[in-house]
C-alpha cells in the first residue's frame, strides 16, 4: 500500500489537470444541442481508461453511450468483483450570470476546483479511477477485480441503464456496488450513507361547479373546491407533525439505538439551520431530531396549490376547481404502491360529496437500506478512517436515487455509498466546485477500500 499511496501523492497535480480536462466537456444530458459533447466526453473517458491500463469499451444506447472499463482479470482463479458506478453527464449550467467564472472553464481557487460536474459526478468517480491507476502502474496486485460502469443519462433519469444492466448481468455481477455520488458533512466527518428515502408522487383535483361562479350571487350555496381541498389536505397531518392516514406507518422500521447514536454525532446547530432555511421556527414530527426528521422519517408534502384567479387585483369568484401536486418521502420497508393505495383509499373516503375528485398517480421509487453493521459496510468505514485520519460517521440521505434500487435488484447485490462532496459544493447550482482535499483523500480511501472489501467478501 505504501507504493500505491506514494504514487497517488506524487501524481496529484497531474490528476487535478486531468479532472480539469474532463470538466471542460459540456456534457449536459438535458439539452439536445450537447449530444456531440456527451459523445466526445465518453470517448475521452474511454481513452483515459485505456491509458491507465483498463480494458474499456463504449456501449451505444438509444440515449448516450455507457462506459464499461475493467481491470485485467486474475489468472489464478476467481477473486471478489466490485462494480464502481458513476455518471459523466452534468446538470444544465444556467443561470450563467450567477457563475463567477464560465462553468466549463475550470478555475482553481485555494483548494477547490470550480466547474459544472466537478463534484457531481466527474471528480468523485475519477478519484476511484486514479486509485486503480496507482495499483496498475506500480505493479501492486489488486486483491479483487474492479469494473467501472459510467453512464451519461443520470441527470435525466437513467433511461438506458436498467435495460443495459439486465442485458449485461453476467459481466456486471459483483460482490458489491460502490457509488461515490453523495456527500459527507465535512472533511472531519467522512461518511457512509446507509439509507436513502424513497418517493411517491401524485396530483389531486377537486371539481366543483361547471364554471367559475360570481361569489356574490352564488357564494354560500355551493361548495368552494379550494376550501374543500384545504380542509382535506389539512386533515392529513396533526399538530404534532404526524401523518393521519391509517396504515401509513405500519411498515416503518424504528431507528435503532445504534442508529440514533450515530446520527447524533453529526454536527448540527439549530440556530444556523434556521438561518440557512430562513425560517423563524422549525417544525417536524414530535419525538425526533431535525436530522432524523429530514432523513429517517416519512413525509407528506404539498409541492404546489392551484385554484381560481391568480392575476393582478381581485376577482370575486367561486372557482370551478382546485388542485395540488403532492410528494411523499418514504423510509425503508415502505412500498410506493402500497402507500399510494392507502392514501388514495383514504382520500376517497373523506372527500366531501359536494365535489368530484380526480387522483393522478405520478412516479415512485423505493427507499434503499443496507445494514451499517454488515461486513462490507464496516470494511468501507475502515477505509474511510485510514484515508481521512478521523472517525467516519453514518448518515441517511433524505433524497432518492432510484437507479440504486434498479442496479441492486438486477445484480442482486448491495450498494456502498461513499460520497466525497461537501455541503457547500453547490451541486446543481451555480459555482459548483469540488474540494481538492476531498479529491486527494478520496483517492487514498479508494486505494485502501479494495483490500478491505476483498477481505470482507472472503
Amino acid at each position: 500500500m505504501q507504493k500505491v499511496n506514494e504514487y497517488l501523492k506524487e501524481n496529484e497535480g497531474r490528476f487535478i489537470a486531468q479532472l480539469a480536462e474532463y470538466i471542460r466537456f459540456p456534457s449536459v444530458s438535458a439539452q439536445p444541442q450537447h449530444k456531440n459533447d456527451l459523445q466526445a466526453c465518453a470517448e475521452w473517458l474511454r481513452r483515459h481508461c485505456e491509458e491507465i491500463g483498463l480494458d474499456a469499451k463504449l456501449w451505444p444506447t438509444t440515449g448516450n453511450p455507457i462506459l464499461l472499463a475493467r481491470t485485467p482479470r486474475s489468472r489464478t482463479g476467481r477473486r471478489p468483483h466490485f462494480l464502481v458506478y458513476g455518471h459523466y453527464d452534468v446538470q444544465p449550467p444556467e443561470p450563467f450570470d450567477l457563475w463567477k467564472s464560465p462553468p466549463f472553464e475550470p478555475r482553481i481557487q485555494g483548494r477547490s476546483i470550480f466547474g459544472r460536474g466537478a463534484s457531481d459526478n466527474k471528480g468523485q468517480h475519477l478519484a476511484h479511477m486514479n486509485a486503480i491507476e496507482a495499483y496498475l502502474k506500480t505493479g501492486v496486485e489488486l486483491p479483487c477485480d474492479v469494473t467501472f460502469l459510467i453512464e451519461g443519462e443520470e441527470e435525466v433519469g437513467s433511461a438506458s441503464l436498467a435495460a443495459f444492466a439486465k442485458q449485461h448481468r453476467d459481466q456486471l455481477g459483483c460482490d458489491a456496488l460502490v457509488i461515490s455520488d453523495t456527500g459527507m458533512p465535512g472533511l472531519k466527518q467522512p461518511a457512509l450513507t446507509y439509507a436513502l428515502r424513497g418517493i411517491v408522487s401524485f396530483e389531486i383535483k377537486l371539481l366543483g361547479p361547471a364554471r367559475d361562479l360570481h361569489s356574490g350571487i352564488f357564494g354560500g350555496s355551493v361548495e368552494n373546491p379550494a376550501m374543500a381541498l384545504c380542509r382535506l389536505l389539512g386533515s392529513l397531518r396533526d399538530h404534532r407533525g404526524r401523518i393521519t392516514i391509517p396504515g401509513y406507518y405500519d411498515d416503518v422500521v424504528p431507528l435503532t439505538r445504534y442508529e440514533r447514536k450515530e446520527l447524533a454525532r453529526l454536527p448540527f446547530s439549530q440556530r444556523a439551520y434556521q438561518k440557512l432555511l430562513g425560517v423563524r421556527r422549525l417544525f417536524g414530527e414530535a419525538g425526533f431530531t431535525p436530522t432524523e426528521q429530514r432523513t429517517a422519517r416519512p413525509t407528506f408534502e404539498i409541492n404546489g396549490l392551484t385554484s381560481g384567479y391568480q392575476g393582478e387585483g381581485s376577482k370575486t369568484i367561486v372557482p370551478a376547481w382546485a388542485g395540488a401536486k403532492i410528494t411523499m418521502r418514504l423510509v425503508p420497508r415502505q412500498k410506493p404502491e402500497k402507500i399510494r393505495q392507502l392514501v388514495f383509499q383514504y382520500m376517497r373516503r373523506v372527500c366531501p360529496p359536494t365535489v368530484r375528485m380526480e387522483l393522478t398517480a405520478g412516479h415512485g421509487a423505493e427507499p434503499y437500506f443496507v445494514s451499517p453493521q454488515g461486513a462490507k459496510c464496516q470494511a468501507a468505514l475502515r477505509a474511510l478512517k485510514q484515508a481521512f485520519g478521523c472517525e467516519p460517521v453514518l448518515i441517511r440521505e433524505g433524497g432518492s436515487l432510484p437507479i440504486i434500487n434498479e442496479l441492486t435488484k438486477v445484480l442482486r447485490t448491495e450498494a456502498l455509498l461513499l460520497g466525497l462532496a461537501l455541503p457547500d459544493d453547490n451541486a446543481h447550482s451555480p459555482n459548483e466546485k469540488f474540494d481538492l482535499d476531498c479529491f486527494a483523500k478520496g483517492m487514498l480511501m479508494s486505494a485502501g477500500l479494495w483490500p478491505e472489501l476483498a477481505q470482507a467478501s472472503r
